[in-house]
C-alpha cells in the first residue's frame, strides 16, 4: 500500500516515525519549511533524506503543482496528520482508499480549530483521538478509529498532547493493516452531534484577572508548551505564564488583579473568585505584595 504522508507539526513526526518503523510504503511527504502558525512546527525532510523518501514542501497543497506531484507517487491512500489548511475535492479524490485525517477531539463533537487547547481551557474531562476519511468540510467525514482520552486536573497541554500521540500511535499499528487488507471501518458521523470550535487569536491568551481562578488556570495549562503561553502585559512587558496553582483560602474583599501575597516566594494573585499562585513564569515576575496587575 503506497502512502503520500501530510504533515508539518510535533504529532505528524512520530505518526510518520511510527509508519516507517513498520516498514510501511511511504512514497512520498508533504511538509512545510517553516510555519509561522504552528508552535509545534517540525520539518519533516529530514527523516524523508534518512530514509531516501521524496519530499516536497508544499505552501499550497492544493495547487497545480502539488497535485501533480503527489499523483506522480501513485498513493493508494493519503495520510495528512497536522496540516493547517483544508484540502479541496481534486486532492481527496486521488488516491483510492481516500484520505485520512487525524483530530484530537471526540468527533463529531469539537470540529474546528486548536481542539486540544479548547479541551483544556474549558476544563473538560475526556477528548479523543481520532482518525477519519477527510471529505470538503472541516473534520466532517466517516471516522476510521477513536479511542477516548481521559483528561487529569493536573494535565498541561504537553502531558495532554503526550497521551494523545501515544494513543494515536497505538491506532495507526492497528489500522494500517486494515486498510491493506482493504477491510476497514467508515463510521458516519452525526451533524446533529456536532459543534465546531474557532481559530483562536492573541487576546484569547490574555489574562483577566476578573476572570475565575479556575479559568485563569485552565488558561494557562491550555497554552502550556508546546503552546505560547498564556500572559499578562505588566509595566510595557508581556509576562508569560506557564504554570499555576489555584488558591482557595482567600478573603472576599481583595480586588482582582492584586498581588496579596507570597507563598515559597511565589505571587498569589487574586481573580474573579479565589486566587492563583505564579509558579512559573518568563521573564522571572517577582513582584512586591500590594501591587496590582
Amino acid at each position: 500500500m503506497r502512502i503520500v504522508f501530510i504533515g508539518a507539526v510535533e504529532f505528524s513526526q512520530h505518526a510518520l516515525e511510527c509508519l516507517l518503523s513498520m516498514d510501511a510504503d511511504v512514497v512520498g511527504i508533504c511538509t512545510l519549511k517553516e510555519s509561522p502558525i504552528n508552535s509545534d512546527h517540525v520539518d519533516l525532510s529530514n527523516i524523508g533524506a534518512r530514509h531516501g523518501i521524496p519530499c516536497l514542501y508544499a505552501n499550497n497543497i492544493n495547487s497545480e503543482d502539488s497535485l501533480e506531484w503527489i499523483k506522480e507517487k501513485g498513493p493508494d491512500v493519503i495520510f495528512c496528520f497536522g496540516w493547517s489548511k483544508l484540502l479541496k475535492h481534486e486532492l481527496l479524490a486521488l488516491p483510492p482508499l481516500g484520505v485520512v485525517g487525524f483530530h484530537p477531539a471526540a468527533l463529531p463533537a469539537n470540529r474546528g480549530r486548536h481542539p486540544l487547547i479548547w479541551a483544556l481551557v474549558l476544563g473538560l474531562k475526556e477528548t479523543a483521538s481520532t482518525f477519519f476519511f477527510m471529505d470538503v468540510g472541516a473534520d466532517s467525514g466517516d471516522i476510521l478509529s477513536q479511542r477516548n482520552i481521559p483528561i487529569d486536573e493536573h494535565d498541561d497541554a504537553r502531558i495532554l498532547y503526550s497521551k494523545i500521540t501515544k494513543e494515536a500511535l497505538l491506532q495507526i499499528q492497528e489500522f494500517v493493516p486494515l486498510l491493506e487488507a482493504r477491510c476497514f471501518p467508515r463510521v458516519p458521523q452525526d451533524s446533529l452531534l456536532s459543534n465546531t470550535w474557532r481559530k483562536r487569536g492573541a487576546a484569547d491568551g490574555q489574562i483577566d484577572w476578573r476572570m475565575s481562578a479556575t479559568s485563569i488556570h485552565n488558561l494557562v495549562r491550555g497554552l502550556s508548551k508546546p503552546y505560547i503561553g498564556a500572559h499578562f502585559d505588566f509595566e510595557g512587558r508581556e509576562i508569560k505564564v506557564w504554570k499555576t496553582e489555584v488558591v482557595l483560602d482567600v478573603a472576599s474583599n481583595i480586588e482582582p488583579g492584586k498581588v496579596f501575597r507570597l507563598d515559597n516566594s511565589k505571587p498569589v494573585v487574586k481573580c474573579g473568585d479565589s486566587a492563583v499562585c505564579l509558579l512559573l513564569t518568563e521573564p522571572k515576575f517577582e513582584p512586591v505584595v500590594g501591587i496590582y496587575l
